[in-house]
């Protein structure tokens, strides 16, 4: 069964920087697509950032690219979002996923949607407020 515990979330000023961190249990992350979500309220789930465990490639929604960083250990079975610059707009609870790759999808943005993952974090808050 796997088990996926976010934490690193809370609040921070704008322009601050937080690491959240996903360890996952029941599942070696080395042969998974690993993504990182976030919902505010009244909005949908959306795709921040994900990585391929299997080629290291990665992928970043515009609105983040050049400020979050996404990052895995392997022997910690751990994956980080590092997230820098911090904008009130970056509010809302982060949520980490893991699939398997599937044939059919060949890049990691079009696998970066909610609907391709199954196994969800219980999400952390993140607050970027003055």
């Amino acid at each position: 069964q796997v088990q996926l515990v976010e934490s690193g979330g809370g609040l921070v000023q704008p322009g601050g920087s937080l690491r959240l961190s996903c360890t996952a249990s029941g599942v070696t992350l080395d042969y998974y697509v690993i993504g990182w979500f976030r919902q505010a309220p009244g909005k949908e789930r959306e795709g921040v950032s994900c990585i391929s465990s299997s080629d290291g490639n990665t992928y970043y929604t515009d609105s983040v690219k050049g400020r979050f960083t996404i990052s895995r250990d392997y022997a910690k079975n751990t994956v980080y979002l590092q997230m820098n610059n911090l904008k009130p707009e970056d509010t809302a609870v982060y949520y980490c996923a893991v699939e398997p790759p599937y044939a059919w999808i060949s890049t990691v943005q079009a696998m970066c949607v909610q609907a391709a993952f199954g196994s969800w974090g219980q999400g952390t808050q993140v607050t970027v407020s003055s």
